[in-house]
């Protein structure tokens, strides 16, 4: 008799935080076997002498609801050890739909999340109306990775309410409606329930999406027939100073009413005593027994500014007739365009024209703005992104050094670059000294790393490689076992996945084979693989020797093998399976 697998002689951290220890892992099936001394030999053995192995890691802030039509391996999630992802954040989804909507929805997280719409009609099968439906279809689609969905607020509310859903209430009883349309989804194996509440999230027409200003009445009743059938809730809440008070009061209403698990996107906000200003709410619903939960970047979250994005130094601007010009030609050509002393000149002098922004949405919606100088950071020209650099290395500083206008620092850098150059253009969690201690907090989770959105302005899906990479080897914030801890258990924890998150026998085989010594991102690439030829930010990385789900070998030396393990996890009464 042998395993169907046997990875042999690795430093097997199980994902706990208890010590490591050198062995084996037997495979059978989709299962762990065994673990320690594995006697029997494997159809297929792995020798991880000097690597880590670990569990898959998992995911918890995704949209890569369209993205599994045209790509099941789900790129570039699979190659930064992810192993399951949760999709269907921020309140948008493409489930519960009628048969004339598709377009609105499509539309919407084109405008959210920048995911084309042409790509999103024809890229996906549409042959769903329920939820339950959607998830169906996607398991036919064989993912590599596992997934797990959640029902997003727009979806329903639209379905219940057709246009009036953007700027109108619900009546009571469309209230009652909205609440069973998301209890039945989630029945129908949805994990829960996720919400928006920011206004920067808009429609291609400019209004808020629907549910941004929905009453408490109607989210505590939504929650409550999420709960009903297990499901967790999600949402992006407003965590300015002014309003995040009252979003902490209503996610209390909120998780009382449905007695599950609320997970919320948690930029870091300085509080009173330098705490994170979410701390004191946060204890006092631990203290009620109360399951909260925050999700953060551990760098800082950034747009991409460079000749290969949609983001350059400066546009926008009435009579930035060249930056414009720049900014419409193919990424082919902008080199080329840059090259010529004449035109980079009028470039510069337009420049000097312009207001540097103090944020860059200021820089995205006004006219005459650049990208801010002191907020944006050269990643480099090595192997790998440096993103935590300091003010030397902002624009400004730069710029400072060289005697120059930041925008001329911003071309010479593109020239030198040979186009490839990208700029860091952080908007939350600027001060990275304080995200240690920050996801150390048993509530805190790192990741919104967004994979499957803003393809064409933002690239932290690594987020998973950062964390190995700086924080556990260049830093040494954390052990290898509390790195791996946080990336693994404390994730599925959020999720209550009891069979993934650890190594013991008898959960699922979801596995890494880590080079520790190796592993981190890579510089953000330029593709053009969605359908109908639309680009996209595609960030590779290092070090990921092999990445096994359910017991099939999906990655080997940083490539993909062509292998689908995934499955798409349903909800069952609260039990994912």
């Amino acid at each position: 008799m042998t395993h169907d697998l046997v990875i042999r002689n690795g430093q097997i951290v199980d994902g706990t935080g208890n010590p490591s220890y050198k062995g084996d892992i037997a495979v059978d099936g989709d299962t762990i076997t065994a673990l320690g001394t594995v006697t029997k030999k494997g159809a297929r053995e792995i020798e991880a002498d000097g690597a880590a192995v670990t569990p898959g890691f998992v995911d918890l802030h995704t949209h890569l609801d369209a993205q599994i039509g045209w790509d099941p391996s789900l790129t570039p999630a699979c190659w930064h050890g992810v192993t399951t992802v949760l999709m269907g954040n921020c309140g948008v989804t493409f489930a519960p739909v009628r048969g004339g909507d598709k377009e609105f929805l499509a539309e919407m997280m084109e405008s959210v999340e920048d995911i084309p719409r042409e790509a999103i009609l024809s890229g996906l099968p549409w042959d769903w109306n329920t939820y339950g439906e959607y998830l169906d279809s996607i398991e036919k689609m064989n993912p590599a990775i596992n997934m797990v969905g959640l029902v997003g607020h727009a979806a329903a509310r639209f379905y219940v309410m057709g246009e009036r859903a953007v700027d109108e209430q619900p009546t009571d009883d469309e209230v009652q409606q909205i609440a069973h349309l998301i209890g039945e989804s989630v029945k129908d194996g949805a994990a829960g329930f996720s919400t928006n509440r920011i206004e920067a999230h808009r429609l291609p027409d400019g209004r808020c999406m629907p549910g941004t200003f929905a009453s408490d009445e109607e989210l505590v009743a939504i929650s409550k027939a999420t709960g009903a059938h297990g499901g967790m809730l999600q949402s992006v809440i407003n965590s300015g100073k002014d309003q995040l008070p009252g979003e902490m009061i209503l996610i209390r209403k909120q998780l009382e009413a449905a007695g599950t698990r609320f997970l919320f996107s948690a930029p870091w906000e300085v509080g009173e005593n330098g705490m994170s200003a979410y701390q004191p709410a946060i204890e006092d619903m631990q203290k009620s027994g109360l399951n909260i939960y925050g999700t953060t970047q551990p760098r800082p979250a950034a747009f991409l500014s460079g000749l290969k994005t949609l983001i350059l130094f400066g546009v926008r601007m009435k009579d930035a007739v060249n930056w414009r010009s720049l900014r419409n030609l193919p990424v082919e050509e902008r080199l080329a365009a840059i090259q010529d002393i004449d035109f980079r000149n009028k470039l510069i002098e337009e420049a000097k024209r312009m207001e540097p922004a103090d944020s860059i949405f200021q820089t995205l919606g006004a006219p005459g703005f650049s990208i801010p100088p002191a907020r944006s950071f050269w990643m480099g020209n090595g192997e790998q992104p440096e993103y935590p650099t300091g003010e030397d290395n902002s624009l400004g500083g730069l710029a400072r050094a060289a005697g120059e206008h930041p925008g001329e620092t911003w071309l010479r850098l593109m020239l030198e670059s040979e186009g490839e150059g990208l700029f860091h253009v952080r908007f939350v969690n600027q001060d990275m000294s304080v995200l240690p201690d920050y996801m150390r907090a048993d509530w805190v989770v790192p990741g919104v790393g967004d994979a499957g959105a803003h393809i064409s302005m933002i690239s932290d899906v690594g987020w998973a490689s950062f964390l190995l990479s700086y924080w556990h080897r260049e830093r040494g914030e954390y052990s290898l076992e509390e790195a791996i801890h946080m990336l693994t258990a404390k994730q599925a924890k959020v999720l209550d996945l009891k069979d993934r998150g650890t190594l013991q026998v008898g959960l699922k085989a979801d596995i890494n084979v880590i080079d520790i010594n190796r592993v981190g991102e890579r510089h953000a690439q330029r593709v053009y693989d969605f359908p109908h030829g639309a680009p996209r930010l595609l960030q590779r990385a290092a070090g990921y020797r092999n990445t096994i789900v359910n017991g099939r070998v999906i990655l080997e030396n940083d490539e993909l093998t062509g292998e689908r393990g995934g499955r798409v996890l349903r909800n069952r009464g609260g039990k994912l399976a």
